[in-house]
């Protein structure tokens, strides 16, 4: 199958069967929030989103290819695990560089917004 394929099935099961062979042994990892090298860190990461956050959605709304480069554009949604369970949206991309062997070797995501509108969301005074 093809690595678009793939992606765009991962997208819409996240963080539920994901794909990690697609990703090399040593790939490198960076959010706003992150960073570290390893599938197996990789894999750890995901397993976070999955144990803590409730009712996960990442919305894909663009996946373009270029050469060993891929870039999606998406919206990631969770419940937050707090009393009032708030509902956490971030637009992002992601920019997504593969190696010779035809896996990924980099994932660097990126988020329109800040990590303060995203605390934000945590707390949505004066809102009904």
């Amino acid at each position: 199958m093809d690595i678009l394929e793939i992606l765009k099935q991962d997208y819409q099961n996240f963080p539920e069967n994901q794909t990690y062979d697609i990703y090399a042994e040593d790939v490198y990892f960076r959010d706003p929030l992150n960073q570290f090298r390893g599938r197996d860190r990789y894999r750890q990461n995901i397993d976070f989103i999955r144990t803590w956050f409730k009712n996960v959605q990442l919305d894909l709304q663009k996946i373009d290819r270029t050469d060993n480069r891929i870039e999606t554009r998406w919206t990631l949604h969770w419940n937050a695990p707090l009393p009032w369970n708030p509902r956490i949206s971030i637009p992002g991309w992601t920019e997504l560089q593969l190696n010779d062997a035809g896996k990924i070797a980099s994932h660097i995501d990126n988020w329109n917004c800040t990590k303060w509108d995203v605390v934000k969301q945590h707390f949505p005074i004066g809102k009904p």
